[in-house]
């Protein structure tokens, strides 16, 4: 089976090469690729030993972040690689991550390993929740390296506990050690003869509680808000601007609205902004001394969201009427409620905010105009609906002070 893994491995390459033509993020990706070895080579001091973490693209990134940053202020003597699969991780995070390198990881044939860890030889390797490559597995358990999965969440449907599940259930195997997410997890886990586990809990608690910690003060959101009830709307997709747009179009004038689109590519938010009847302005057309002056301001800058939840009375995640649902926690550390699209199975920070209370399901515009008129009105229920979650949030902290814990053995 690992023989046609890595056919497949050389036919997709060729297939990422012509999808290139067509597509940006592929065409980062390639050049992302090209010269990786000699980058890294340039970058590593042979004198010092390297901690690699490894995450798939941005969320993960933020699951990892708590235990990347703690291991970069413990451990001075090394250096920290940090590398990304999907160009939407990397290229946001290449000049702003505590890291010491950023990198692509290479494609997971068997001389890219080699070469990998030839020159890496890394003391330690994290690999973030779902990142699970076969051949880059293989060749770190041959090489005797200590290999752990963080906060990683198994589900009955995926491929490991599948009978035709046998190469992906082999690399899995070859993981020294499993942080996990939830009991469910740790009983897939058994029922494929995996002992090595620990329930540690989902560490972006912990990246959500240290992101409210911080200095969220935003200028331009304290002078756009003044004061008034704001909805903000975060990571949206084209599904949910529909319905949002709507009930701005409609809503009362002392309300303020702040939508942050998944796409920001400048026409898309040139024609969120037409589409919107209230007085309406691009983050990057504001001019500072006017912005009081409108009523939505639609983001079209990366980087600024879990700042502007701060200031949110009421927060929409967007992506439940999508391809899958954002980050929920990062508003909810701020004591919102929370309002979603209708897709969140899978979630379980979601599952379980909706089951308490604090996140509400709409799957169509009467519903999201109900509860955003409910929220608008009533500070009562809201404040109830932001107190569940942020309460949430806090009694799910812990996990990487659990992780830190077993690593500090091994450093």
């Amino acid at each position: 089976m690992l023989f046609f893994y890595k056919i497949g491995i050389q036919i997709s390459t060729v297939f990422i090469r012509v999808a290139a033509l067509f597509n940006v993020k592929i065409r980062q990706f390639i050049k992302g690729q090209n010269g990786l070895f000699e980058t890294l080579q340039n970058s590593l001091d042979p004198a010092k030993p390297v901690i690699w973490m490894h995450t798939a693209s941005l969320g993960e990134y933020e699951q990892g972040l708590p235990l990347l940053s703690q291991l970069k202020n413990e451990y001075s003597g090394y250096q920290v690689l940090l590398t990304f699969f999907s160009p939407s991780g990397y290229e946001v995070k290449k000049d702003s991550s505590p890291a010491d390198i950023v990198s692509y990881l290479p494609l997971d044939t068997s001389s890219n390993v080699k070469r990998f860890l030839d020159l890496v030889n890394p003391r330690i390797a994290l690999f973030i929740k779902y990142e699970v490559w076969p051949n880059f597995f293989k060749e770190i358990e041959n090489r005797h390296i200590p290999l752990f999965l963080i906060s990683a969440r198994f589900k009955t449907d995926q491929i490991y506990f599948k009978w035709y599940g046998g190469m992906m259930k082999t690399a899995l195997k070859r993981v020294d050690h499993f942080f996990v997410q939830d009991e469910r997890s740790i009983t897939l886990l058994k029922k494929i003869g995996v002992d090595q586990i620990t329930l540690s809990g989902d560490t972006r608690f912990d990246r959500v509680s240290a992101i409210a910690r911080r200095d969220n003060e935003l200028l331009f959101m304290r002078r756009f808000k003044e004061g008034r009830f704001c909805f903000v709307a975060g990571s949206t997709w084209p599904q949910d601007e529909d319905l949002i747009v709507k009930y701005i179009d409609q809503a009362s004038d002392s309300m303020k609205f702040v939508l942050v689109p998944h796409d920001i590519d400048p026409d898309s938010c040139d024609d969120l902004v037409k589409r919107i009847r209230k007085k309406a302005i691009k983050f990057s057309n504001m001019i500072l001394e006017e912005i009081e002056d409108y009523q939505v301001l639609i983001i079209d800058k990366i980087g600024l969201l879990t700042k502007i939840y701060s200031y949110a009375d009421l927060a929409y995640v967007g992506g439940g009427f999508a391809t899958g649902l954002h980050n929920t926690l990062e508003p909810a550390v701020f004591g919102i409620p929370i309002i979603i699209g209708p897709k969140y199975q899978g979630f379980k920070e979601a599952e379980d905010m909706v089951a308490l209370g604090g996140i509400n399901t709409i799957k169509r515009f009467e519903e999201l105009k109900n509860w955003t008129d409910l929220y608008y009105s009533n500070g009562e229920v809201r404040q109830q609906a932001g107190f569940v979650n942020e309460s949430y949030v806090k009694k799910n902290q812990g996990a990487s002070v659990r992780i830190m814990e077993h690593l500090r053995t091994l450093l």
